[in-house]
């Protein structure tokens, strides 16, 4: 059986020396005799301890504990000094020889020899030095260093930093504060060390100079050069990289792809870390089949609003011999809205140069790459119980030939508002919308006149609810009336409709104790019945600008209206009846498995069609059958069927399962029908190929990777049983070698009928330092169901006890 090597971990590395010291009496320690000083440091904290013994014993927090700590307080904290022999004069010098060690907060410095100038607060220490300031540790020869103000210099040094593991030598290190270092001539690598001879680290970083500062959280490197397997890759003047997730100013890696459209891709951003509560990308790109793409990204964050804009712009595509261009902007914030009290604004502006851009750069911006672009403003506002909106919607539609759209009304504007009660006399509740909008498109499209629409829907329900039931008797009038720009057919310029809705909503709760496959659950029955009857009229003369069939499935079937909208008011006379089974774990309520079953029983035939309709006479409905089943935790499964009693076949299924034993282990797959119109199954998946020969690696948790030298499958292919073919496919190969992961993933999207857009990316990601090479965890993470990260950068940083001395 092959062994994994195991990435070594501050945290599991040191754990014995965390329970040493917080146990030190575990085992004898050599001489540590203490100063007079901290003797009394001591005997007072003693003192202190017995003063308080007559208080109620419980746990407190002590500041000794805390993970940082301030200035303020630092300069107050005790020293305490311990060595083989000790010499010195009070509070004036010390002098320390033979395992001298001094500490001070958490601060630790260990040599042969250790004087400290108490006047200064000066340190020198010599002879295998070695400073551990909060976890990070370095080593060498000789130290200076004003132990407060933590500022100084180390000579031949070894450093080791605690959040990220990373380390390396250099020839000084220089102390400007507590939070800021200079490394001269130095070496960096999140490669750890392994025991065989002429091991080298997989990735090193060498620099005339690394500036290091722990309060950004950034390092700068000037002069430097980075090697993988000691082959230099990337010679680099000045950089600036991570020391953690933290936003920072500077050149991002470059992205580099090979695009079947686009050719070859190279993407260099640059990050603006323009404040705390703003930032901004560029992001220009050389296309080698195209041209030079232009890209920004503003994002702004304030106490009352935040929004993003994002901005492309090509000059002279040479495969369209045009300018492109497309544009996204978002923003959410209030403003005061006087007698309305607080006005919520939302705006989602979206536009681009031209019909083909969907397809040309279908990964610019995901609010670009549909057909339906919408521009869309609303302002909204709630006043006690009143509800008010008023809004703007227009819509761009990208054309296909192939595929063609009947582009959607705009909303010029949008009026609301709505009304509700619950607290009314005899337990009544009560809701009236008032809503007007004016519709335009273009007439030689739709077919139909613009029109100014404005209806009232009111609601008046009852609601009789206890614990294992409940009855819901509500009555609606909705009335409706047009403005037409242009005569209808039957030459009238307006138009109005009004309807009574009434429908009864009951249902009751059984509960009983069972068991099934020696497990003990709480099972209910659940039947619902659910009635509306609503009177006729006639619709077919009136244009339809906002309605369509609902989808038929259990969040529609217990509803009013078979359509969505306010053009067409479905006349009904019909009772749903439908039961559900629950299956709930009686001790922590988790649902172990749920089924439903759900039908309509129809009195009359439904007359009101939408534009080119047929008259619905069937007497009974297809059925829908539900299923959610999560009986182990490692294992879902869900589906809906709707089947079809007369012809005794399924008009649509949807059926999906995952599996997912353990972190990195994942497979999903679903089965999607729809009689006639398509038939495809989606399979999704990340697993460990060293599962294959044996190797199960190590269960280090999400985010930590299972080991070094694993390889991972990931990938989504979308098949097509009707046209027998794959519509998209992503498929990759991940390696985690430690300090380093590297990604290949081809990605194959269909763009239309006849042709798919192909691309291979690359990706080497040097752990605790950057990425390089195109953008293949972006695609991952997008298509992959569960994908899980191999190293998750918002994992929380180690304590620093995880490197205690």
């Amino acid at each position: 059986m092959l062994q994994t090597p195991l990435c070594p971990s501050a945290g599991q590395a040191r754990s014995e020396d965390l329970r040493q010291a917080l146990n030190p009496n575990r085992t004898p320690r050599r001489r540590f005799p203490l100063t007079p000083l901290a003797l009394a440091v001591l005997g007072a904290v003693h003192e202190g301890s017995w003063a308080q013994q007559d208080e109620a014993v419980g746990l407190k927090p002590t500041p000794a504990l805390r993970e940082d700590i301030p200035a303020q307080v630092r300069g107050q904290q005790p020293s305490f000094v311990f060595g083989d022999r000790i010499t010195g004069r009070p509070d004036l010098d010390t002098t320390i020889e033979g395992d001298a060690e001094m500490r001070r907060g958490d601060t630790v410095i260990r040599a042969q020899r250790l004087e400290y100038w108490q006047p200064d607060d000066l340190a020198k220490a010599r002879g295998n030095v070695r400073i551990n300031r909060a976890g990070n540790v370095i080593e060498g020869p000789y130290l200076e260093l004003q132990v407060d103000a933590f500022e100084g210099f180390f000579t031949q040094p070894n450093y080791r930093f605690l959040r990220n593991e990373a380390y390396g030598q250099a020839s000084r290190v220089d102390f400007i504060d507590e939070n800021r270092m200079v490394v001269r001539d130095a070496t960096y690598t999140t490669c750890q060390r392994e025991d065989y001879p002429g091991w080298m680290p997989a990735w090193i970083l060498r620099a005339g100079g690394i500036r290091l500062d722990q309060e950004e959280e950034v390092g700068v490197a000037t002069d430097a050069v980075l090697s993988f397997y000691n082959v230099p890759i990337l010679p680099i003047p000045r950089l600036s990289f991570p020391l953690s997730d933290k936003r920072k100013s500077g050149l991002l890696p470059p992205v580099i792809g090979i695009d079947s459209l686009n050719g070859i891709e190279y993407r260099q951003p640059y990050y603006w870390n323009i404040a705390p509560n703003r930032d901004a990308t560029l992001y220009p790109s050389l296309m080698s089949k195209r041209g030079v793409d232009l890209g920004a990204e503003f994002r702004y964050l304030e106490s009352t609003y935040r929004g993003e804009v994002q901005a492309n712009y090509m000059p002279g595509d040479r495969l369209r011999d045009m300018d492109r261009w497309g544009y996204h902007l978002r923003h959410d914030g209030a403003l005061p809205g006087g007698p309305l009290g607080t006005l919520g604004l939302s705006l989602n502006l979206n536009r681009v140069s031209d019909d083909n851009y969907w397809r040309d750069f279908s990964r610019t911006s995901a609010s670009l790459t549909q057909r339906l672009l919408a521009s869309d403003g609303l302002l909204q506002s709630n006043v006690g119980n009143w509800y008010f909106l008023a809004r703007t919607l227009s819509w761009q539609t990208l054309q296909d030939v192939t595929s063609p759209i009947t582009p959607p009304y705009d909303m010029l504007p949008q009026l609301l508002a709505r009304h509700t009660r619950q607290d009314l006399p005899l337990g009544l509740e009560s809701s009236v919308e008032l809503n007007s909008t004016r519709f335009d498109s273009v007439r030689e499209l739709t077919g139909q006149p613009n029109a100014q629409r404005s209806f009232m829907l009111g609601a008046l329900q009852r609601p009789w609810q206890a614990p294992g039931w409940f009855l819901i008797p509500r009555v609606q009038l909705h009335s409706t009336y047009y403005s037409f720009d242009a005569p209808l057919t039957n030459g009238r310029l307006q138009a109005d409709r009004t309807l009574p809705i009434y429908s009864v909503d009951s249902g009751l709760v059984f509960e009983r104790p069972t068991s099934f496959l020696g497990r003990n659950f709480l099972q209910t029955l659940e039947p619902r019945a659910f009635y509306v009857y609503t009177p006729f009229r006639e619709q077919s003369l009136l244009p339809n600008y906002d309605s369509g069939f609902n989808d038929f499935n259990f969040a529609t079937i217990f509803t009013e209206n078979s359509f969505g909208g306010h053009d067409r008011i479905a006349d009904n006379n019909l009772l749903t009846v439908g039961a559900t089974t629950r299956l709930v774990d009686p001790d922590t309520g988790a649902e172990a498995a749920k089924f439903a079953i759900a039908q309509r029983l129809r009195f009359k035939d439904q007359r009101v069609t939408l534009p080119g309709g047929q008259p619905v006479s069937e007497r009974l409905s297809d059925l829908l059958f539900g299923a959610s089943i999560n009986w182990d935790p490692r294992w879902t499964f869900d589906g809906t069927v709707q089947y079809n009693p007369k012809t005794r076949r399924s008009e649509r299924v949807t059926v999906g399962g995952r599996y997912n034993p353990s972190p990195y282990r994942v497979v999903s797959a679903a089965y999607r029908l729809q009689r006639e119109l398509s038939e495809q199954i989606d399979v999704g998946w990340q697993w460990p190929l060293n599962d294959l020969w044996g190797d199960r690696g190590l269960e280090l948790g999400p985010g930590r990777g299972q080991g070094g030298g694993r390889w991972y499958s990931v990938g989504r292919l979308n098949f097509s049983l009707r046209d027998k073919r794959v519509v998209d496919s992503v498929l990759g190969l991940e390696y985690d070698a430690c300090c380093w992961i590297g990604r290949v993933v081809v990605e194959r999207l269909q763009s239309n009928i006849n042709t798919s857009n192909k691309r291979i990316m690359f990706q080497l990601e040097f752990i605790g330092f950057s990425r390089l090479g195109s953008n293949a965890l972006g695609t991952l993470r997008q298509n992959i169901p569960r994908y899980q990260l191999l190293r998750d950068p918002n994992l929380p940083a180690p304590s620093r006890f995880t490197n205690y001395d």
